[in-house]
């Protein structure tokens, strides 16, 4: 697929129901041509993640993703051995009463790949997307290791060789800024802060999304977490909670909020027991109250 200008790929981008505005756009679109690595920050459920899984869409590729956490090392990001299967081609040489070269067994029949040499082998017809989810939940150590990845997209195992990808993979590396990410890496990337979107823009996600969701009920629930957003909460909802609520409504037969539905509903867009003390009740009905005056 050809996308000629940032225009194009707002609107590629709203045909698969993302809706970008024109900064994320311009961010996408230079990440694209300049083959360079998108970093997203912001907050959870605003839309990081979705970015890299349309993409794959549009560009008709694979989707490889790297979930990252604490204690991620390169046995679990880039490859590792299969003792198994080394241990089985043993035992059926001896068998045969033969043994088998070191060379023999360290052989790329044997290697177990992960994200990282996936997404640089070039065994693919076209370059996939690699996403870097969440790169503030890995150690240092392990950041380093991806700088150095990213820097050159080629990976030495030191039995078989240094594998360079012939085709640089799409790269969009995610963070939720749980802790700061070296300067390092960031300088590695394009860069774009992903912030909550305006009411019109989440309106025309929910409508988006959630198609069958009555028009009314799509601009009160957006209504309403706007309102949460602006409580002083410990985890404030994202988009994904204001899809999640939307979808959950519908399934209800609701047409509009009501009082007691917001109140049964609640541990959908909260996931924290004293989020969901603090907004029930007086509070609730209050922001409810000024949700159905603006509608």
């Amino acid at each position: 697929m050809t996308i000629n200008t940032i225009d194009d790929l707002q609107a590629t981008l709203r045909d698969q129901l993302y809706i970008a505005d024109r900064g994320l756009a311009t961010a996408i679109y230079l990440a694209l041509k300049l083959g360079r690595p998108l970093f997203l920050e912001g907050e959870a459920g605003v839309g990081k993640t979705e970015v890299a899984k349309v993409l794959a869409t549009l560009l008709d590729t694979d989707l490889i993703r790297l979930q990252c956490y604490e204690g991620l090392d390169v046995h679990h990001a880039v490859y590792e051995w299969n003792y198994t299967r080394q241990m089985m081609h043993i035992r059926l040489m001896e068998a045969r009463g033969e043994r088998p070269a070191e060379a023999e067994l360290f052989g790329p029949e044997f290697l177990l790949r992960r994200p990282l040499l996936q997404a640089i082998e070039n065994t693919r017809e076209k370059a996939p997307v690699l996403l870097v989810d969440e790169v503030d939940r890995s150690d240092e150590e392990f950041e380093a290791f991806l700088l150095e990845v990213l820097s050159d997209f080629q990976i030495t195992i030191p039995e078989i060789g240094t594998i360079k990808a012939e085709r640089t993979p799409v790269v969009i590396v995610t963070s939720n800024r749980t802790r700061e990410v070296h300067d390092a890496l960031k300088r590695r990337c394009l860069y774009y802060w992903i912030d909550y979107p305006t009411f019109e823009k989440e309106f025309a996600i929910v409508r988006a999304k959630v198609p069958e969701a009555p028009e009314r009920l799509a601009r009160q629930v957006t209504a309403f977490i706007e309102e949460l957003r602006r409580a002083d909460l410990y985890k404030i909802p994202g988009v994904a909670e204001t899809l999640d609520w939307t979808a959950a409504l519908v399934a209800l037969d609701q047409k509009a909020l009501e009082p007691g539905i917001v109140e049964e509903t609640l541990g959908v867009i909260l996931k924290y027991q004293d989020d969901v003390e603090k907004v029930r009740g007086e509070t609730a009905k209050a922001m409810l109250d000024r949700v159905r005056a603006m509608s």
